[in-house]
This record gives structure tokens, sequence and C-alpha cells, in this order.
């Protein structure tokens, strides 16, 4: 090994957000480097579940928040995710976490910076200081191309020196199978691809007492942990959990930290909810998943072998999940949020019952486990600092 490297992880708020990363992490830790993940206070959580040192930085204020909100649901699909991107992980989200970023990096002087996508303020710091960064994809490739597309003038805005330009030359390090990537993006910017390290060898047994048939197929029912603090919560989960009712499955629900099991009121017998429950523990007990295409859920999904119902809500990447999923057989999309109710329990029955879900679901499994353990990413930190030195 070379020296002993500093590492400062970057995430923008929320879990999804640093779930990638988690992986990359843990290897320079466990290789011996000293990791740091400066995120929102928001993500305090999920930071300290994953054993890492949290510095802080303050979350976007949500009376900038506000407005933006409300203005989404009277834009079109794309445009409106174009104004999250550029507005609010550019604009709102990096100009609050720019000066606890500017503080860690100044005293605290990494020799690496680790971003995620959607996390801009340590971009523009590293370029400022000179300090090599490597990306991690918390997206498909097309959606990345999608994104820097919208900043360069919100980078200008942070005082980025490099704009756009410089996320592209970055080391990319991505989870994401080949077959899964949209072929058009495919070879539009290196990558380095990494299998799925999150899968439990010895699951812990799921407690016998949620269900009164425990025998039953089990179906793992989530739409993230933030699709409950924006208004989907609880109409549409408990729409869904009804419309499930009478499938002879038993079904999972987690909510996120957002939700109050209590206020869904009475549900199926074979619905049990939990606020959270660790992902890893559940997959290699669950037959098939009806998720909103976030970006770990369904990696990790697709990992285990899970042929899937996918509800896409609201970011661009859920739709962009979707469409890839449901193009490599792996599972069946449903675009539309206020229809899903109505056509979930007849997708599910598909992908239940059409054996080609789940043959083209382990064909993703078994691509993604031939992939290099995500421990061989420290050479390219390793020699990134030597050339660079």
């Amino acid at each position: 090994m070379t020296r002993v490297l500093r590492i400062l992880a970057a995430t923008a708020a929320g879990a999804g957000h640093f779930a990638p990363m988690v992986p990359f992490a843990a290897a320079l830790r466990d290789a011996g480097h000293v990791v740091r993940v400066a995120a929102p206070a928001s993500v305090a959580l999920a930071v300290q579940r994953a054993g890492f040192e949290h510095v802080p930085l303050a979350d976007a204020p949500p009376e900038e928040i506000g407005p933006i909100a409300e203005r989404l649901p009277q834009l079109a699909r794309e445009d409106a995710n174009a104004v999250v991107v550029r507005e609010v992980f550019c604009g709102i989200g990096a100009r609050a976490a720019l000066p606890g970023m500017q503080a860690v990096v100044e005293e605290w002087r990494p020799d690496v910076i680790l971003r995620e996508t959607a996390e801009f303020a340590s971009y523009v710091v590293a370029a400022r200081a000179g300090i090599p960064h490597v990306d991690v994809a918390m997206s498909l490739a097309s959606v990345e191309a999608f994104m820097h597309a919208q900043v360069d003038e919100a980078l200008s805005a942070l005082g980025s020196p490099s704009g756009v330009a410089g996320l592209a030359a970055a080391p990319r390090l991505t989870l994401v199978p080949a077959s899964l990537e949209d072929p058009s993006e495919r070879a539009s910017r290196p990558s380095y691809r990494f299998g799925d390290a999150q899968r439990s060898a010895s699951p812990a047994r799921l407690p016998p007492t949620w269900y009164p048939e425990p025998e039953a197929p089990l179906v793992y029912v989530t739409f993230g942990s933030v699709a409950a603090r924006l208004g989907f919560f609880p109409d549409f989960y408990r729409a869904i959990a009804t419309a499930l009712a009478d499938v002879p499955v038993r079904i999972l629900l987690t909510l996120g930290e957002a939700g109050n099991p209590q206020l869904l009121g009475p549900l199926p017998s074979n619905v049990h909810v939990e606020t959270w429950w660790p992902q890893e523990q559940v997959m290699p007990h669950a037959t098939a998943m009806v998720t909103h295409g976030g970006f770990t859920t369904s990696l990790l999904g697709l990992s285990s072998g899970l042929p899937m119902v996918v509800v896409p809500l609201f970011a661009v990447d859920q739709y962009t999940n979707a469409r890839r999923i449901q193009a490599v057989g792996a599972g069946i999309s449903i675009d539309d949020s206020l229809t899903a109710p109505a056509r979930v329990r007849s997708a599910l029955e598909r992908v239940f019952n059409d054996a080609t879900y789940r043959a083209a679901a382990r064909r993703v499994a078994d691509e993604m486990a031939h992939l290099p353990h995500p421990r061989e990413c420290v050479h390219v930190f390793e020699a990134l600092v030597n050339d660079t030195a």
C-alpha cells in the first residue's frame, strides 16, 4: 500500500445518495486509508449506520425548497427534473453545503475527494484547492449525461473554475452492470464497474410474528426514503397495499423514516409495515419486488435476481431505471403513479407467473456477481494520488 490517504466522501441529502458510496468508502477504510463523510445533517443516521465519521454540513433551507417544489407539478417531467438538478442540487443544496465543505477541506486537507453524482459543493472546492476527485455513480450513465447538461451556469455561480468539463474528466466508479446502461451511453465515459457487496452471505431470519402465514412467498414493497415526505403518504401507500390484499403472498412494506405506520390505518392481514429494515436482509427472502426504481434499491434487487414491478414517482433516474429494467426483461414499468394502484396487482401476477422475468433478473444478477469486488477500487485512488504527487 502507498501512504495512508485521507479520503473525504461527499454526498447530497438523502440516504439514496449516500448508499452507492458505502461499498467504496468501506473498501478504502478496510485498506487502511482514513475516510470521513461530509454530508448534510439530515444524512447523519445513514452515515452512522454505515460506521463512518460524519462531518455535518448545512441542509438546504426548507423555505427555499418550498417555492421550487410548488412549481414542479406545473412542469413537464423532464423540465421538472432539470429544475431539481439545476436549482436544488447544484443551487440551494450546494450553496448551503459550500461553507462547511470549504472549512473541512482547508482544515483536514484530504488527498482525494470522493463525491456522488448530485453533490456539487465538494467538486467546486476540490477544483479550487487542486485536489483530485473521483465520482461515484448514483444513476445510469444516461441520467448523469442529463444532469451534466443542466449545471454549467449553476457551477459558474458557485465559483467553479472548471465547469462541467471537470465532471466528465474524473474517474467514475459504478455498480451498474453494462447490460443495464442505455446502449447509446455505454461508451460515452470510461467507467470502472464493480459488483454489489451488500448481499448478506447468511441473511438474518425475518421475525416470524410478522405474518399469519409465514410460508407464503414474500414480496418486498418499498418506495424509498423520500416519497413519504413528498405527499405520497399515506394515501398512495394504503392504495397499493389494498390492491395486493388478496394476492397469496406476504408483503413487507417499508415507509422510510418520514412515514408513520399508524397513519395508514387498518391494512390487509398479509401486509406487514416497518418504517425501516435493512434491505440486504430482506432481499434473500423475497420472491419479487414492487418499488419506485430508486438506484440502490433497484440494483440490490437485481443483484438478488428479483423480478420487479417498478412504479417511478418523481425523480428522473427512477423513470430511466424503470425503462431499462423493463427493457432487459427483468420487470414491468408502471410509469403513471395515479393509475398504479389499479394496475399493480396484474403486473405483480405477471412477474410471478411468467418465468421469463425471473430468468432475466437472474441473468443480470449473474453479470453483477462476476464484476470485480469494490475493494478493487483502492488502486484507482492510490494511482490518482501518485500521478498528482
